[in-house]
C-alpha cells in the first residue's frame, strides 16, 4: 500500500524551484491538445455559420456559447487550422472610362493580322511595392507578340501611356504605320487629347474595346498576366528602382528575346520578327 503525504504547497514549490503561481497555472490546465480540440470544433461550427467572421468576432461568439477563451488563443488556433479570414487587398483602379472624352469603335475585333505593324494592343497594370503602387503601360505587336513599348512610373496618367507609345513608335518607324491599328480599353489615358493627337499625327487608326468587355483586349491582358506570374510574383521589389531594373530585364531580355510563344511557332518574338523582316529583303 502506498502512503500519501500531504506536503504544503509552498514547501513543495520551494523544493522543486518553481513559483506558487506557476504551480497553480499548471494545476488549472487540462490537456492542452484536448482543450484546443474542443475550441477548434466550436470555431469550425461558427466559421461555417458566419464565414466572414474574423478571430475577434469568433472570440465573442465563443463567449456567448460558454467558452472562456481569449482572442489571442482563438487567433492562434484559427491560424494553425487555416481558418483566418483573408481580407482582399486594395487594388488600384487602372481603367477609368467615365471621362466624357470621345471613344472609338472596335476595329480589332474581326481584323485578320498577317503582318507586323498591323495591330498594336495597349494596356496598363499596377505593381505593388512595400509602401506604394507603381504602374506599367505596355504596347504589343500582335503579329509577333513582341512588347515594343513600355513605361513604368509612380503616376498613372497620360504621360505614362504616351511614353510607352513614343517608345513603340521609335522602335517601329522603319516599318511604317500605313495599315496600323492601335487598340486599347476606353481608359482616360488612351482617350486623352494629347494621346489621340499623337496617334493621328502618325496616321495610326484608333480602336477601343467595347464598354465593360475585358475580352476585347485579351492579348494585352495575357501579356500582363505572364509578366506578373513569371516575374513580379516571384520577386520582392524593395524600391521603384529595383522594380524598374527587373521588369526591364524581363521584358527586353527574357520575354522578347528568349521566351517561346506557341502562337508564333515556339520561337521568341525577336527571332520571329527577324525572320519576317529577312523574308522581305530582296
Amino acid at each position: 500500500m502506498i502512503e500519501t503525504t500531504n506536503v504544503p504547497t509552498e514547501r513543495a514549490c520551494k523544493n522543486f524551484g518553481v513559483s506558487k503561481q506557476a504551480f497553480y497555472n499548471w494545476k488549472r490546465m487540462t490537456n492542452p491538445t484536448d482543450a484546443d480540440s474542443d475550441v477548434l470544433k466550436m470555431i469550425r461550427e461558427i466559421a461555417l455559420e458566419y464565414s466572414k467572421y474574423g478571430y475577434r468576432r469568433v472570440t465573442h461568439e465563443l463567449h456567448r456559447r460558454g467558452f472562456v477563451v481569449n482572442h489571442k488563443r482563438v487567433r492562434r488556433i484559427m491560424k494553425e487550422n487555416n481558418l483566418l479570414v483573408r481580407r482582399k487587398k486594395f487594388k488600384p483602379i487602372t481603367t477609368r472610362s467615365d471621362h466624357g472624352l470621345p471613344v472609338y469603335p472596335n476595329l480589332a475585333k474581326d481584323l485578320a493580322v498577317t503582318e507586323l505593324n498591323q495591330l498594336w494592343v495597349a494596356d496598363i497594370t499596377y505593381i505593388s511595392l512595400p509602401h506604394e503602387f507603381v504602374y506599367l503601360a505596355a504596347i504589343l505587336d500582335i503579329f509577333s507578340r513582341k512588347c515594343i513599348g513600355w513605361e513604368l512610373d509612380r503616376n498613372i496618367d497620360t504621360q505614362l501611356t504616351l511614353n510607352a507609345l513614343n517608345m513603340a513608335i521609335g522602335a517601329r518607324k522603319n516599318i511604317g504605320f500605313s495599315t496600323l491599328v492601335h487598340h486599347s480599353d476606353r481608359g482616360v489615358q488612351y482617350a486623352a487629347k494629347i494621346y489621340v493627337e499623337r496617334l493621328n499625327a502618325i496616321g495610326i487608326k484608333i480602336s477601343m474595346s467595347g464598354k465593360g468587355n475585358a475580352y476585347d483586349n485579351a492579348f494585352a491582358e495575357s501579356f500582363m498576366k505572364t509578366l506578373k506570374v513569371e516575374e513580379v510574383y516571384i520577386n520582392e521589389y524593395g524600391t521603384f528602382e529595383d522594380a524598374y531594373i527587373n521588369i526591364n530585364r524581363f521584358i527586353e531580355q527574357v520575354y522578347n528575346q528568349k521566351r517561346l510563344h506557341s502562337s508564333i511557332g515556339y520561337v521568341p518574338p525577336a527571332e520571329f520578327e527577324q525572320k519576317v523582316l529577312n523574308r522581305k529583303i530582296p
